[in-house]
C-alpha cells in the first residue's frame, strides 16, 4: 500500500473513535502516503494530525445548495472535478470506515484497485473489492475501527485516539483560560448534542455545576456549538457557569478540554475529546451507549439501562428519558470524583 485513502466523511465521534487507524497505518505502512477524505465540519480535527498527509474535503454543503438552487450543470461540473482530483492522486487502497452509499461512491470513483468497506451496506458493499463486517467487543470504545486493523493485518494495540490543534487555536484557548481566571483549573460541560433523547436535564446541569463549584473548588466552563447558544443560555441563568457554548470554535475547544481539570458531557464528540486527551472524564449515556470501556482510567461512564435501553434514534418513554432522569448530580460527582483520583 504505496497511497492510502480513508474515507470517513462524518461525524465528530466517530471521526474521533477512527483516528487510531492513522498510526496503526502508518507503523504498518511508514513510506506511505495517506490521505483522509471527510466534510468540512470535521476536516480541521484532521489538518493538524502528525500522521496524515493530506486531508480532503468534501464540500457536501456547497453541492446541496448547488441543488437546491437548481445550478444542475455547475453541480455536475464540479462533481466531475472532485472525481478527477480523486482519480489523480492514484490511490492503491482505499478503506471506507462509514459503510454508507455516500462513502462508498467516493471509494469507486477514487479508482483504487483495493476497496476495503466496513461494514458495507445501503448497496456500497457492491462497489468494494473487499467488505470487513462489524466485530470486535463491542462495550469497547473504537470497537468495529479495532476489529477493522486486526482483519487488516494492523496492530490494534497501542490503539489511542488522536486530534490536534492548531497554534493560533491554543493561543486562543490559552486566552480564555486567562481572561477568565482559569489557571488554577476548570471543569468542562458538555450537554448538547443531535438528538433531545441524549441530553441531561436542565436542572442537573445546574446542580452538578453548583456542587462542582463549592465541593471540588472547581468553577465550571460550559462548551457546545452555534445552535447550542439559546439553550445554553438557558442553563446557566442564574448560575456562575461561563457559558462558552458557540463562542469557540472546535479546534478552540479541543484545544480548552486539553487544558481542562474535568470534563462531563453527554454522548457527544466533545464528551469523547476529553477520553482521546486522556482528562478525567464522566459519560452520561440514555438512549445511545457508544462504548463501556476505554484505554483511559480516568474516563467514568454512568449508564442506567432499562428494558428498553438502549432505544437509540426510537424512544418509546414519550419523552419521559427515564434513564437519563435517573442519573442524578450527586451521582455524576461521585463518579466525577474518581475520575480525579486515577
Amino acid at each position: 500500500m504505496e497511497r492510502i485513502l480513508l474515507i470517513r466523511l462524518s461525524a465528530i465521534g466517530d471521526i474521533i473513535f477512527c483516528s487510531p487507524m492513522i498510526a496503526a497505518l502508518r507503523r504498518r505502512y511508514p513510506e506511505a502516503h495517506i490521505a483522509w477524505l471527510t466534510e468540512p465540519a470535521q476536516a480541521q480535527l484532521l489538518e493538524h494530525h502528525p500522521g496524515l498527509d493530506e486531508v480532503i474535503v468534501w464540500p457536501k454543503a456547497e453541492w446541496k445548495a448547488l441543488w437546491r438552487e437548481r445550478k444542475y450543470l455547475t453541480l455536475l461540473k464540479r462533481i466531475r472535478h472532485f472525481s478527477a482530483m480523486l482519480r489523480a492522486r492514484q490511490f492503491d487502497t482505499a478503506i471506507d470506515m462509514q459503510g454508507l452509499l455516500k462513502s462508498g461512491i467516493w471509494a469507486r470513483l477514487s479508482r483504487a484497485r483495493n476497496r476495503i468497506g466496513l461494514g458495507s451496506r445501503e448497496g456500497s458493499q457492491y462497489l468494494m473489492t473487499q467488505v470487513v463486517d462489524k466485530g470486535g467487543d463491542i462495550e469497547m470504545i473504537g470497537s468495529e475501527y479495532r476489529h477493522l486493523a486486526k482483519s487488516l493485518g494492523l496492530r490494534d494495540e497501542p490503539f489511542p485516539m488522536q486530534v490536534q490543534s492548531d497554534l493560533r487555536s491554543i493561543r486562543a484557548a490559552q486566552e480564555t483560560i486567562a481572561h477568565f481566571g482559569l489557571e488554577k483549573g476548570f471543569a468542562v460541560i458538555c450537554p448538547f448534542t443531535t438528538r433531545p433523547q441524549k441530553h441531561w436535564f436542565d436542572d442537573a446541569w445546574r446542580a452538578l455545576a453548583e456542587q462542582l463549584k463549592e465541593k471540588l473548588r472547581l468553577p465550571v466552563v460550559m462548551l457546545g456549538g452555534p445552535a447550542d447558544r439559546e439553550h445554553a443560555r438557558q442553563i446557566a441563568e442564574g448560575t456562575d457557569i461561563i457559558d462558552l457554548a458557540g463562542e469557540t470554535s472546535l479546534l478552540e475547544a479541543n484545544a480548552l478540554i486539553e487544558r481542562c481539570t474535568l470534563l462531563i458531557g453527554v454522548d457527544t464528540g466533545l464528551t469523547h475529546l476529553g477520553t482521546a486527551w486522556r482528562r478525567p472524564t464522566v459519560c452520561l449515556f440514555g438512549s445511545t451507549r457508544p462504548y463501556l470501556k476505554t484505554d483511559s482510567p480516568r474516563t467514568r461512564i454512568i449508564y442506567h439501562a432499562l428494558p428498553c435501553s438502549p432505544c437509540r434514534r426510537s424512544p418509546t418513554c414519550n419523552g419521559a428519558f427515564t434513564c437519563l432522569r435517573e442519573i442524578t448530580a450527586d451521582e455524576a460527582l461521585a463518579e466525577a470524583e474518581k475520575a480525579l483520583a486515577a
